[in-house]
């Protein structure tokens, strides 16, 4: 019995075969892209809050600014925000703080509707190939007639399953990859909310 390899079995699942394999290498590049981005955007310095506290009550604006600035952390941006807004209404300089909030969870989520679509378009893409398949399938035993065996309209079949497969591979793997990095960024959205937190007690906090 001849073995069958993957490679040959993709062959087989025709040119459907072709826009499943690119979105599987985007879904890949932007999964690992944006991982990198987020892990990095939920790490923390456990000594930055309270340098910036000891800045801010002995009057050293700028100090505490330039530690924002080199401290690459996601949430030193906003604190920088709200540092800067330092003077005006409480209320102005949360809304600020919020606002900035709201622009660095928008810029970690750059490339999640890729995936989404992906999870949603891979099956369909696998389902047209199976319609695809059988038509040919069809076709080749309408062709053969009364001379139609097995083998007539094994391609057809071939393309039917093996793009069926391909698709939901591609659009499951692409639904799991969303999902982990949707986590990912609210529990940096929940970190991002301590830190406002813990900025305006420190702005409402005595001399």
């Amino acid at each position: 019995m001849e073995e069958l390899s993957l490679w040959s079995l993709c062959l087989q699942g025709g040119f459907i075969m072709i826009p499943l394999a690119l979105l599987a290498l985007i879904c890949i590049y932007i999964f690992i892209e944006r991982l990198i981005v987020v892990n990095r955007a939920n790490k923390q310095d456990p000594t930055f809050m309270k340098r910036i506290n000891d800045y801010i009550h002995e009057g050293e604006i700028e100090s505490a600014l330039n530690l924002c600035k080199s401290t690459p952390d996601a949430y030193s941006a906003l604190i920088a925000k709200g540092i800067s807004r330092i003077g005006r209404p409480m209320q102005d300089v949360l809304v600020t703080i919020e606002n900035m909030g709201n622009l660095e969870i928008a810029r970690l989520g750059k490339g999640l509707p890729w995936l989404a679509t992906t999870a949603a378009g891979a099956p369909m893409l696998g389902f047209l190939g199976t319609v695809i398949g059988m038509v040919e399938a069809f076709h080749a035993m309408a062709t053969a007639g009364s001379a139609a065996t097995l083998s007539t309209f094994a391609d057809g079949i071939y393309t039917a399953l093996v793009t069926t497969v391909a698709g939901l591979v591609v659009g499951v793997a692409a639904l799991f990859a969303y999902n982990y990095l949707v986590a990912r960024i609210n529990s940096v959205m929940t970190l991002l909310e301590g830190k406002t937190m813990e900025f305006m007690d420190m702005l409402n906090e005595p001399a």
